[in-house]
């Protein structure tokens, strides 16, 4: 076959070809967008902060016009250089497997998929960095065989470098797909430009995918497998204009997220939502908040059911009463407690302990709790823990949303304690409290409901009223898969009395889940 007669991909079918081998490029191919730098720039910024982002962005001129005028293959390892040099293999692995997955889901040509998806055999052959793409193609797109561009490493570090035979560009590549099938001819060979012809041509049959950015994305259900659990800081695809944005935001963003938390922290509850209003702060209050429980009459206070979005979902429950709610937590950084409005308490994951000192504190009044026992940015909500209902009939479930324009306000991977001011260092954000009808009581325990059903039912009634998919993914479920641990915390004075620790809990405690602040 002549290598400038490739057919389009849309000529290419996709019925019987369960035993066939498809090797397929990534970017412009699998993906719609026909530049890598949104990735590069994700792992920059997440890894290395707004710095090596900034370094990043000065480079990418450099690397646009190596790539497009002199060599392909020096404009990727300009972006490669500016990118690793000096970080951590492991911070790029974790970055690789919990924040990149997310942004390659949302990017899947969906004629290219179509094939791709077909086939029994799946193989992507790509000039990006092999770590950076593995593990999306091998956990997401069920990809058997991954030939990406291997980068150098040095103690542990990135060089910056990429090691032979180069970055995977033109006969490159083709040599790669030699090196890795041997005399066998795959059946379907995939890709967008002049340089992928070279491996398209040792394919039985090759397909060229043309450049056509107004196609929809594939939708997330036709994915083998939902991304329900990400972590990362940024909300949206880093292109050069949307990084530069984001890095003259920042300053800004962050003398405006002070000023939010100094209001919530030093201003009388009554008055916190006007004030959040007056600073771009948006309070949205739906159904009907339920009075304060009056101590006089000797009544239980209300136990606030909350799905769980950010840590600061105790305090957008208060601003919307208008009254300060305690909240109770298993981890919390010291940092977000100082700055925390209202009042937290530590429970001790001893259940005997942790249910007598609920009761204690629903006596002197109302009280909120998220027991799904960590956050989840998707539009699902995790198991809830069984032990709330067991302690009080005064329960009021509470439906959580929020918006962020640019921050995600939560993180498994990095500082906690920042978790707070990325979220109001976004523009405008919004909080959506739905206050939704008090239990009755013959769907509580002391009506002979087991507390289990109760939870259940609380967590479908939030997530019909939400739209969200009920799920039975817990905390543990999460952290294995976004951090690499099982989001256990060690209590500081059990460590103090410990004289070895083993690494691994260190490293847990580090990426630790609190009960509202994850």
């Amino acid at each position: 076959m002549a290598i400038t007669n490739f057919p389009t991909v849309e000529n290419c079918s996709s019925v019987g070809r369960e035993k066939d081998t498809v090797v397929a490029d990534l970017d412009g191919t699998l993906l719609r967008g026909r530049s890598s730098f949104p990735y590069f720039a994700l792992i920059a910024f997440e890894v290395g902060g707004v710095l090596r982002l900034l370094f990043l962005l000065l480079c990418s001129p450099l690397a646009g016009i190596l790539y497009y005028f002199f060599s392909e293959a020096a404009g990727i390892q300009v972006l490669i250089f500016s990118t690793f040099v000096g970080m951590k293999i492991s911070d790029i692995e974790s970055v690789a497997r919990a924040v990149l997955p997310k942004f390659y889901s949302t990017d899947l040509h969906p004629e290219s998929y179509r094939v791709y998806s077909s086939c029994g055999k799946r193989c992507v052959l790509t000039a990006n960095p092999r770590i950076m793409v593995e593990s999306f193609l091998k956990g997401f797109l069920e990809t058997d065989l991954v030939l990406g561009t291997e980068i150098g490493t040095f103690k542990g570090r990135a060089t910056g470098f990429v090691l032979k035979p180069g970055v995977l560009v033109g006969e490159n590549k083709a040599n790669a797909l030699r090196e890795a099938f041997g005399e066998v001819q795959p059946e379907i060979g995939l890709g967008d430009r002049h340089t992928d012809f070279p491996f398209m041509a040792l394919c039985k049959e090759g397909f060229v995918v043309p450049p056509k950015p107004e196609v929809e994305a594939v939708k997330s259900e036709k994915l083998p497998k939902p991304i329900i659990f990400h972590d990362g800081r940024l909300v949206q695809k880093p292109t050069p204009l949307m990084a530069l944005i984001t890095i003259i935001w920042i300053p800004i963003g962050l003398i405006l997220a002070i000023l939010r938390v100094a209001a919530g922290a030093l201003l009388p509850m009554p008055v916190v939502y006007y004030a959040f209003w007056a600073l771009g702060v948006r309070v949205t209050i739906k159904g009907n908040p339920p009075p304060a429980v009056k101590k006089s009459n000797g009544d239980s206070g209300v136990l606030f059911i909350c799905s769980h979005r950010t840590l600061l979902d105790p305090i957008f429950l208060s601003t919307a009463l208008g009254r300060k709610i305690p909240a109770v937590t298993y981890s919390l950084s010291r940092l977000s407690e100082i700055i925390s409005p209202i009042k937290t308490v530590r429970l001790t994951r001893d259940r005997a302990t942790d249910a007598s000192m609920i009761k204690k504190l629903l006596k002197e009044g109302d009280l909120a709790i998220c027991p799904e026992g960590t956050t989840c940015r998707e539009p699902f909500l995790l198991r809830f823990s069984a032990m709330f209902a067991e302690l009080t009939d005064e329960l009021v479930p509470v439906a959580m949303e929020n918006k962020m324009s640019m921050f995600h306000g939560t993180t498994a991977r990095g500082w906690k304690g920042m978790d707070t001011f990325y979220f109001f260092m976004n523009p405008s954000p919004a909080y959506v409290v739905n206050f939704l009808n008090k239990l009755p009581k013959e769907l509580t325990c002391s009506s002979g409901k087991p507390s289990h059903e109760v939870a259940n039912y609380i967590q479908r009634v939030i997530a019909a009223t939400l739209s969200y998919e009920c799920t039975t993914f817990t905390r543990k479920d999460k952290y294995r898969a976004v951090a690499g641990n099982d989001g256990t915390v060690v209590d500081k004075s059990v460590k103090a009395k410990s004289t070895v620790v083993d690494k691994s809990v260190k490293a847990n405690k580090v990426m630790g889940c609190s009960l509202w602040g994850c």
